[in-house]
């Protein structure tokens, strides 16, 4: 059994009065990828916003290797492994590209070259680009951006959240293609909110359905791309 990284217990969070999830429970074990998956609105978004430390549970726990993450400062979430790449490609425009890799390891005492050259191994279009500003790049290329500036923060958890919106069939493709490639040759795990449920589901060892806020299925990815009552109420598909 793999080691399990990230566990998420009775989670109840939202924005102001009203919660958005309801007792949500979820694990994510070490070099697996777990796609979450559901309606515009279900409350996927939240969830991982509410795991980096950008909401703030009302109830539950979130525990990350073994250690609780609720009233834990953002930065400090990041320094024990846990990357969030939040929905709409936040980099910075003005810097280049180079510039927005460095600004993801600034904290690491490491030598911060030889990492943004491993970025550049695993994302051959920025190589090109590096003196580019953000705002020079394509849809693609600043999606590639920010995901290889999370991964700077070497995490062993990264929060991926709808890195395909807006993109071309080729480049999401690519997206997942590199996703496997980190699982399978690095070990990181992935919690990935995707709409893409298709493209999701090719990559994932298991996903999460959520409705309203609440958990309706866990399961095998196999097992829910073979459940066709399920993806059609859920998943539209």
């Amino acid at each position: 059994m793999s080691e399990l990284l990230l566990a998420v217990s009775g989670l109840v969070a939202g924005y102001g009065a009203a919660p958005v999830l309801h007792e949500v429970d979820l694990a994510v074990e070490a070099g697996t990828i777990v796609a979450v998956l559901g309606a515009n609105g279900a409350g996927k978004s939240t969830l991982l916003r509410t795991i980096s430390g950008l909401v703030r549970p009302a109830a539950g726990t979130i525990s990350f290797d073994g250690a609780d993450l609720r009233g834990v400062a953002v930065e400090q979430v990041v320094r024990r492994g846990l990357a969030h790449v939040p929905e709409g490609r936040g980099i910075v425009e003005e810097l280049t590209v180079e510039e927005n890799l460095r600004l993801g390891g600034l904290w690491r005492a490491r030598d911060a070259r030889r990492d943004v050259e491993e970025i550049y191994e695993l994302f051959a279009p920025l190589a090109g680009r590096r003196r580019s500003a953000g705002h020079q790049l394509s849809g693609g290329e600043r999606q590639l951006l920010a995901i290889g500036r999370a991964l700077m923060a070497k995490p062993r958890l990264l929060l991926l959240d709808e890195p395909s919106l807006g993109l071309a069939p080729r480049i999401t493709a690519q997206i997942m293609a590199l996703l496997r490639h980190l699982r399978d040759d690095t070990g990181l795990a992935v919690l990935l909110v995707e709409q893409n449920v298709r493209s999701a589901l090719s990559v994932a060892d298991r996903g999460v359905v959520i409705s309203l806020g609440k958990v309706v299925a866990d399961a095998d990815a196999a097992a829910l791309r073979d459940d066709a009552d399920l993806r059609h109420a859920y998943l539209g598909f």
